[in-house]
């Protein structure tokens, strides 16, 4: 596992980007569509809006299928939701047709109901039998400072599950569930796309790739029959042997 290391953010960005069209272009051709589950956060911000602005070749919009890899427990137009950080960033400035969009309904005062519509919402798309995987052709990630993926953080129920779709995780920190794709679907995936910004995340960068027996649910990311790509800015990275 060798990470793709770019000098600035604004190159990370940009390779990022033309990862993402690449494959959506590949995936269209062959299948005819491309599914992606997104993530939240400020690194994904700024990939979602260099997607958006038009400078990159023709993108394939009323092809690809959005999901989300984690949502918070919270309804869609609120602050700290990452629907809503993705329809501002990306989705509302971008020509994707609103059934290819589909959110998790943190809006439900039930987090658990939340995760089972989400559940069903993937079984029902990618036509599941039980105990059958959705394939996504692309999952993007970031990192937690605690190597948490998606809202999978260490030592909750969540990274256990074997059999689920997606669960609603509660993050004792934080006091409150989340609701996530469990390990089971992201290491599915075809491709499985890290992206890691910035030097605050080189610390936990260093543990994720030199301390094997950390245990981190970053570490528990191997996709089983697809790509793991690593790419991040030399801030990051910075605290990696050379």
């Amino acid at each position: 596992m060798t990470p793709r290391i770019l000098d600035t953010p604004a190159e990370l960005f940009q390779a990022a980007a033309n990862e993402f069209v690449t494959r959506a272009s590949k995936a269209v051709h062959s299948e005819g569509r491309f599914t992606v589950a997104l993530s939240g956060g400020s690194t994904p911000k700024s990939l979602y809006a260099l997607l958006a602005g038009g400078s990159l070749p023709s993108i394939p919009w009323d092809k690809i299928y959005f999901f989300w890899g984690d949502e918070r427990h919270v309804p869609p137009d609120h602050p700290e939701s990452n629907f809503r950080m993705t329809n501002e960033a990306m989705l509302s400035k971008v020509p994707v047709p609103r059934q290819n969009i589909f959110r998790m309904p943190g809006e439900l005062p039930n987090a658990e109901d939340a995760a089972l519509a989400y559940e069903r919402e993937l079984q029902r798309f990618f036509r599941l039998q039980p105990g059958e995987f959705p394939r996504f052709d692309l999952i993007l990630l970031g990192i937690g400072p605690d190597g948490h993926v998606a809202s999978l953080f260490p030592a909750t129920t969540g990274l256990l599950e074997q059999h689920r779709l997606v669960v609603a995780n509660w993050v004792e920190k934080f006091k409150t569930y989340r609701i996530t794709m469990t390990l089971a679907v992201i290491n599915y995936a075809a491709c499985v796309m890290f992206l890691v910004s910035g030097s605050d995340k080189a610390e936990i960068v260093k543990e994720i790739f030199e301390e094997p027996n950390a245990h981190l649910p970053a570490q528990q990311v191997r996709p089983a029959n697809g790509e793991l790509l690593w790419m991040m800015d030399r801030g990051a990275g910075s605290a990696l042997k050379r």
